[in-house]
């Protein structure tokens, strides 16, 4: 919006109210960092996955807060600046937390227990293919290489060339990520506990593990 050709008075009042959104994003940030502080900490691979989401996610939220900033804005607008602040909110913020989430919920859901160790190397493979792919691109994007090109100057080349490499690299860990899921369903450990993870709180950790079709037959008591 702040290149458009907006009067000044519509360029301050936009760029104010995106500056506003960094409030409760913090408020969220330190809201999750406080709940982690002083606890008792284990890292399995769904609080890995967690706390790379954490990470992330507040170097898309620092970048968010420099492309608010009206005069900024016109250099970074439309460049791979904009791409790279995209992923880190948008792939971190979604599939890092869905991934932990899958590797949380799994053993519920199928009664098995995934493999430990290939999870914690889905998540250092993902977690470092991510920055290999995406973290350079805020440096071509300051340096004037535009959005949706077909073809970019020589001079880009190399730090094109890491996003390339990091991609293969993100990709290939979502292939360990499909094959422990599937092993896991078919041929895992089997979990008779129903709470799998210790501390484990909520409605779902109450049930038999798996779940059953009908999870309740009659209304919990919620205390």
């Amino acid at each position: 919006m702040y290149t458009v050709g907006m009067p000044v008075a519509g360029e301050l009042f936009f760029m104010y109210a995106t500056m506003l959104i960094a409030v409760p994003t913090g408020v969220k940030v330190f809201n999750w960092v406080t709940t982690m502080w002083r606890g008792a900490m284990t890292f399995e691979t769904p609080m890995l996955f967690c706390m790379g989401f954490l990470v992330l996610f507040t170097i898309g939220g620092f970048t968010g807060l420099m492309l608010s900033i009206a005069p900024a804005d016109f250099q970074y607008h439309d460049s791979y600046f904009v791409v790279a602040h995209f992923h880190y909110v948008m792939v971190a913020g979604a599939v890092f937390s869905m991934s932990a989430a899958v590797y949380y919920w799994l053993p519920k859901w199928c009664g098995r227990m995934y493999n430990e160790t290939m999870g914690k190397t889905h998540f250092w493979i993902s977690f470092v293919g991510f920055n290999i792919t995406f973290f350079p691109q805020h440096f071509v994007g300051l340096a004037g290489m535009p959005r949706r090109i077909p073809d970019y100057a020589l001079q880009f080349a190399d730090f094109n060339m890491m996003s390339s490499i990091g991609a293969f690299i993100y990709g290939a860990s979502q292939i360990l990520f499909l094959y422990n899921v599937i092993a896991t369903i078919v041929a895992g450990k089997p979990t008779s506990e129903a709470k799998t993870w210790e501390g484990a709180e909520g409605l779902e950790w109450t049930v038999a593990t798996p779940a059953p079709y009908h999870t309740f037959e009659t209304p919990p008591q919620v205390r």
